[in-house]
């Protein structure tokens, strides 16, 4: 795989190398290659005939459905952009990013339309909009998740994806490769730390993290890629979708992602590798199914987004038979730019049992510096900086954020880290989290990790308070496993036990659920209170 290459030609060259033979399956329903590729060329045309041209912003919100794959491919091959939005964002949210990307087309799930895009649209909006349903693509018996769900009429103005596609099938449209240097995806940021940044990902940058993440993680066609991480992420997109695309093995969707359902359809195809956030993990192994679900042919198996603790591998590996093995990356680097090896066991830093993130993959420069911007010594933490063929070209419309991000090429993270003396890489915390205790510096990740040591807490947040005697003290917010108990005085003292006073939490909440995004990263600006 080449940096100069495109992410529109590695998906269409993935679906004619699988011809007649499964590519997709949706739930139980099984598409070919083929019949993927014919569809992608009937929206293609339909695209064009509405005026959406190359460079042109498509945006796309609906779950992993057989519908994003069509759009996004088809996007790529007439050279537009395409724009994911998260389901689960409201008319507010939807209306910031659309009102940044100004988009020529809104392809939406039927569900979603009403109540969050049309309202963001506004009464004046001259976009092309098509509507699909979760069902369009679903033959034979609902899943238990899809049982109550009813397809919405298609709204005045808008086009049925469906109708659409059959409307300008086998019609011949001039072929518009795409380049390298053309825009493939706006992702904008999960605003962790502050407004969403649409990060201007090009082709070139896609087909590079797919194609060399696919080589790195040995998928070949005769693998099967369970979509577990939402295509409207990162990660999703390139390291899921785009690695099933460069290798030409099996996609298996499920819509939103249920535990339960991911479970059976995991044993079913037979799924050998995805990556997904460390809480779609927790959440398979707290599931009803997960003792007696068959998990043995899942044996390449990623995780990224957010922090592992070791002992959640453990309990990973010891419930599923395989070794969970940590990425990392960013929207910024067009998804993963470490990862642990296949042929290397995880490493654990010794003095905070942090999981490494691995070693950057083939073609990434990496390198921690120091607050001068000058290369940091082993074990000294200091800004991650990355540089490579999947880093962005910038954020769409702002120079000055791009300018302060990328510094002579350069990708500056904002992620706190260190190297071994092996050049293995382990994240300390994001910057602006850091918590200053009488003018002690504490990174939540390292108190995260010993709380996560504890057997009954399932997940922690923690971040600082305002305190009038140290200016911040340091409280964790924590949901425990099921039917675990403990007192927040415990929990607290388990942490005295293991770290300086001053790192220790002054309080415990408990909640049912730590606040996440929608990809599995905790968001501590949520328990805060703050930006």
């Amino acid at each position: 795989m080449t940096s100069r290459g495109t992410i529109g030609a590695l998906a269409l060259g993935g679906l004619d190398a699988r011809g007649d033979r499964p590519f997709l399956h949706y739930f139980t329903t099984a598409y070919s290659g083929n019949e993927i590729r014919a569809d992608v060329d009937a929206l293609a045309l339909a695209l064009s005939a509405s005026g959406v041209g190359p460079g042109d912003r498509i945006a796309v919100q609906m779950q992993n459905i057989p519908q994003f794959v069509i759009v996004a491919i088809a996007a790529w091959s007439i050279r537009a952009v395409v724009v994911p939005l998260n389901p689960m964002y409201k008319e507010r949210e939807v209306a910031v990013v659309l009102g940044d990307c100004e988009p020529s087309a809104i392809v939406v799930q039927d569900d979603l339309y009403e109540a969050v895009v049309r309202p963001a649209l506004g009464p004046d909006s001259s976009v092309v909009v098509i509507t699909t349903s979760v069902l369009d693509y679903l033959q034979g018996s609902r899943p238990p998740a899809l049982e109550t769900v009813t397809k919405h009429p298609t709204p005045v103005g808008a086009a049925d994806f469906v109708a659409l596609i059959e409307d300008h099938r086998n019609r011949y449209r001039d072929a518009t490769p795409s380049e390298p240097d053309d825009v493939a995806a706006l992702i904008y940021t999960s605003g962790t730390t502050g407004p969403p940044k649409g990060a201007v990902i090009l082709q070139r940058n896609l087909a590079y993290t797919a194609g060399s993440f696919a080589t790195w993680a040995g998928v070949t066609e005769a693998d099967v890629v369970m979509g577990l991480a939402p295509f409207f992420h990162v990660t999703g997109l390139s390291v899921n979708l785009g690695v099933a695309l460069a290798s030409g093995s099996q996609l298996v969707l499920a819509s939103r992602f249920e535990p339960v359902e991911a479970l059976r359809l995991m044993s079913a195809h037979r799924a050998t590798y995805s990556v997904a956030s460390i809480t779609a993990y927790i959440a398979l192994m707290n599931a009803p199914t997960f003792a007696e679900t068959d998990l043995h042919a899942f044996q390449r198996v990623f995780s990224g987004g957010a922090p592992i603790a070791a002992s959640t591998a453990q309990s990973w590996r010891d419930g599923a038979g395989s070794t969970i093995r940590n990425a990392y990356g960013l929207s910024e680097t067009a998804s993963v730019s470490h990862a642990v090896p296949l042929d290397a066991e995880p490493r654990v830093d010794p003095n905070s049992g942090a999981l490494s993130i691995g070693i950057p993959i083939p073609g990434t420069t990496a390198e921690i510096v120091d607050e001068a911007g000058r290369p940091a010594a082993v074990a000294t933490s200091g800004e991650i900086v990355i540089s490579g063929p999947g880093v962005m070209r910038g954020y769409w419309q702002r120079p000055v954020e791009t300018e302060q991000a990328l510094v002579s090429g350069r990708l500056h993270t904002g992620d706190i880290g260190f190297t071994d003396a092996d050049g293995w890489f382990y994240i300390v915390d994001r910057m602006k989290d850091m918590i200053i205790v009488s003018g002690y510096k504490v990174w939540p990740r390292e108190v995260e990790d010993v709380l996560y040591q504890h057997p009954a807490v399932r997940e922690a947040a923690v971040v600082g308070v305002p305190d009038d005697y140290q200016g911040e003290a340091v409280k964790a917010f924590v949901s425990l496993r099921p039917g675990a108990e403990v007192s927040a005085d415990e929990l607290i003292d388990f942490c005295r036990e293991r770290m300086a006073a001053y790192k220790r939490p002054r309080s415990v909440e408990f909640l049912g659920e730590v606040p996440k995004t929608a990809s599995g990263k905790i968001l501590r600006r949520e328990v805060r209170g703050g930006p």
